[in-house]
């Protein structure tokens, strides 16, 4: 078996919508498509991937570096020892030989589109779910039959006020959320909190509400929301300064004595690993969000997560940043604690299966070979035009 063809378009996701620190009015994500010579029900096998939102398309480097690499390789190279399926870790190699470790930026982006892709044929060619084969590969069999998400927005938007922003997060809680979280650092402190006081009007309980700051903060603009936000008993603060400030973040867990979260814009195992051990975060209640469509796949998310089981956190204080498909799968295979929802923005990229409800902010999985985007009507018809042309 082999890889007759990889095919990669940039697809816009642009908004109106921003957050503290960038809008998305210019913001595209690569789609990609890996045909195999596989046939499954008279088609041929076809692993699809694309990157989360936040990062622009990475085309380039997919078309100049890594796509070419790959479609270089000996076909035997790519295979696993029983020759019959890709193996997605010797994959993994070959796409990052000859490139020099650090600087990890838009690079591990790039080959995260493909990972996605590669983890998606296996599936299929193998005939399971993905979160079904990654539990018999790792997890002893075992797997979660749901899993916890919660709906991410209250972004900042033009001529939006309160109301608006309440509005949308009960909207959020009429599909079956019962955590929302929203963006702050957009504007000033005392602004924050009415917004955060409005929604706290809608939920029952104060830790249904998370807050994220997407890095906006110095030091003591962290520390001051920091004090102002732990009355409130929220359910996490999130990324309040620059995601490589490990002195940041370990002055803030000075001041918070509330879960925070943050990584999901740390893209390796060493970035996540010096988080672990220089930024205070805490094993017994904070949040890691790596998301390992834009850090390099799911082999390297698979390091990170026994970093942090050699550092004595457990899998479950994972809930990964990105709202895809892939990194639900992760979830139910691995225990991971959740996975990230955007049930109104990032369309068709953002949310899961079609007509699978969401209750008490639990979801399950469709039971289809691959991570299941042919569940979700809109997102396939896109991306199969990739393999159709």
């Amino acid at each position: 078996m082999k890889i007759v063809d990889i095919r990669e378009t940039p697809v816009s996701i642009k908004s109106d919508i921003r957050n503290a620190y960038i809008d998305f009015s210019q913001m595209t994500v690569s789609a990609l498509a890996v045909i195999t010579d596989v046939v499954r029900d008279g088609k041929p096998v076809v692993g699809y991937g694309f990157n989360s939102n936040g990062r622009y398309a990475p085309s380039g480097l997919l078309r100049d570096r890594f796509i070419p690499r790959l479609l270089a390789a000996k076909p035997d190279s790519l295979l696993d020892d029983s020759g019959e399926n890709l193996d997605p870790f010797k994959i993994w190699n070959i796409v990052m030989r000859n490139e020099k470790p650090g600087g990890h930026g838009e690079r591990s982006v790039a080959v995260g589109v493909l990972d996605m892709a590669i983890w998606d044929a296996v599936a299929k060619i193998a005939g399971v779910p993905l979160y079904r084969l990654l539990a018999d590969r790792f997890r002893g069999g075992v797997a979660d039959s749901k899993v916890f998400v919660y709906a991410a927005g209250g972004y900042y938007y033009p001529e939006k006020g309160l109301a608006g922003l309440q509005q949308e997060m009960q909207s959020y809680l009429d599909l079956g959320y019962s955590t929302i979280k929203i963006k702050i650092g957009g504007a000033p402190l005392a602004e924050d909190l009415r917004r955060i006081e409005t929604l706290l009007k809608i939920v029952k309980n104060s830790d249904q509400l998370a807050v994220d700051a997407n890095g906006r903060f110095d030091v003591e603009t962290a520390i001051a929301y920091a004090k102002a936000l732990a009355p409130y008993k929220l359910r996490w603060y999130e990324e309040a300064g620059d995601p490589l400030d490990y002195e940041l973040q370990a002055k803030l867990a000075e001041h918070y004595p509330g879960p925070m979260a943050t990584g999901e814009n740390l893209f390796s195992v060493q970035d996540a690993r010096n988080l672990i051990r220089y930024g205070g975060m805490r094993s017994d209640r904070d949040v890691l969000q790596f998301d390992c469509a834009l850090s390099y796949g799911l082999v390297e998310y698979l390091r990170i997560l026994e970093m942090l089981k050699e550092h004595g956190w457990s899998a479950s204080r994972c809930i990964p940043h990105g709202g895809h498909q892939l990194s639900l799968n992760i979830a139910a295979g691995l225990g991971l604690g959740g996975n990230e929802s955007y049930p109104g923005i990032f369309q068709p990229f953002g949310g899961f299966a079609d007509n699978t409800p969401v209750e008490n902010s639990y979801i399950a999985l469709p039971d289809i070979p691959g991570i299941g985007f042919e569940s979700k009507k809109e997102l396939f018809r896109l991306l199969k035009t990739l393999s159709d042309n």
